[in-house]
């Protein structure tokens, strides 16, 4: 860490997204970021859609540390993707900053599930971004949206304390 950067948390040079303390009592799952120049756009802002990008990463590691591997799901032909998206960009995060990434699954409600974000300061005092995300349960090979969750998944929603429903 330089001299004069004494004010931003260590981390771990191989990756820009590491694991922070795990999930809280009320389902966070908390990462922490460190911008790098190519996140931002020519002014040193945090492009906006690098928090997407962010926001991805941290459902998946979160989904990774319960011992779900998002890459098994696609294996066995289903996609979860994104069918809504909701930001909030409450004030900018700059070039050389470290922010925590929160993510958490709000509901399920039958095959669509709800992921909650907010992006703060790493001492939580500065709230950047706030956002939910709606994803879906889709056949790979049909290229359809599924009835109900496969079991395995279902069973994977019951680690983060959410029951489907079907």
């Amino acid at each position: 860490m330089l001299e004069n950067d004494r004010t931003q948390p260590e981390l771990a040079a191989a990756g820009a997204i590491q694991k922070r303390r795990g999930m809280d009592s009320e389902g966070w799952f908390e990462y922490l970021v460190r911008v790098y120049p190519h996140h931002t756009d020519y002014s040193g802002a945090v492009w906006h859609g690098t928090y997407l990008i962010w926001m991805e990463e941290a459902r998946v590691e979160s989904l990774r540390s319960l011992g779900i591997e998002y890459a098994d799901w696609v294996a066995q032909g289903l996609e979860l993707p994104v069918v809504e998206l909701s930001l909030r960009y409450h004030r900018s995060v700059q070039m050389g900053q470290s922010v925590a990434v929160r993510t958490r699954m709000a509901a399920s409600e039958g095959v669509r599930l709800l992921w909650d974000y907010e992006i703060r300061s790493p001492d939580a005092q500065e709230l950047y971004v706030t956002a939910q995300v709606t994803l879906v349960g889709v056949d790979r090979e049909k290229g359809k949206i599924i009835r109900q969750l496969p079991p395995a998944l279902k069973e994977a929603l019951t680690k983060l304390s959410v029951k489907p429903s079907t």
